[in-house]
């Protein structure tokens, strides 16, 4: 802080004792600014800037007329009718070869009496001609060896065949089955797969399904499991068809026992 002290008022305090310490009064007067400062330079003006043209009036075009709308009693064209739902896969046209034995030359002699008076086998092959040939035939030989079914000669395999072009499928396939049941008179019949199953039973469940309940083929108990040829793609339903094959072992054990 700065006392602008003149002479008069320096005397006083020094006579009161009071020592002022700061500029003398000459000193104060060269550091005061003049009493008319010069006023800072105007600033300098911005040039005018002209104003924007005025754009002349283009007008829009005038939107386009609609094209008038048809008479009420006309008829838009109708769109074309969506093709019927499927419900699935048709069926495989197939040939049902007559049945043959599989095992001819097995002794009557030494067949165990818990296997039956004969088995009919139901199964899709690839070679009718040949049904215990190829990898399929291997492991149907394979399963009926473990059922002891080997040493049975009234062993019977009806063979079904998907239809090649130009070949007639069979008419009636469960009709024909029901004759061939009929003439070999079997304690069962063992239908391998979902193809031999529709076509020899009608059935259209799922195999797991048909696996569970009990069947009948013109009078003759029926028993489905998994086919060969499954079997090789999806080798852990392995144990699943043994069960299926124990149980129909049971079944004709318990009525040869009753009969």
């Amino acid at each position: 802080m700065s006392l602008h002290l003149d002479a008069r008022q320096r005397a006083m305090l020094q006579e009161m004792g009071v020592t002022v310490w700061g500029p003398s009064p000459a000193q104060e007067a060269i550091a005061q600014p003049p009493a008319s400062a010069p006023s800072a330079p105007a600033a300098v003006a911005a040039p005018a800037v002209a104003p924007p043209r005025a754009q002349p009036h283009v007008p829009s075009p005038a939107p386009a007329e609609r094209p008038p709308a048809p008479p009420a009693h006309t008829t838009s064209r109708s769109a074309p009718p969506a093709a019927p739902a499927t419900t699935g896969p048709a069926a495989p046209a197939l040939r049902l070869h007559p049945a043959q034995a599989l095992y001819p030359a097995a002794d009557p002699a030494q067949t165990p009496a818990v296997l039956g008076r004969g088995w009919l086998i139901v199964a899709e092959s690839m070679t009718p001609a040949e049904p215990l040939g190829g990898d399929a035939g291997r492991l149907l030989d394979n399963m009926l060896r473990a059922m002891q079914l080997h040493r049975h000669p009234r062993v019977f395999l009806a063979a079904l065949e998907r239809s090649a072009p130009g070949t007639e499928a069979s008419a009636d396939i469960p009709a024909t089955l029901a004759d061939a049941v009929a003439q070999l008179q079997p304690a069962m019949v063992l239908v391998l797969g979902h193809v031999a199953a529709r076509a020899a039973l009608g059935r259209t469940e799922p195999l797991g399904r048909l696996r569970a309940g009990p069947h009948e083929l013109a009078g003759c108990p029926a028993v489905v499991t998994y086919d060969p040829a499954f079997l090789l793609r999806s080798q852990d339903n392995k144990a699943a068809a043994w069960a299926d094959l124990c149980r129909a072992l049971a079944m004709v054990r318990s009525a040869e026992a009753e009969g």
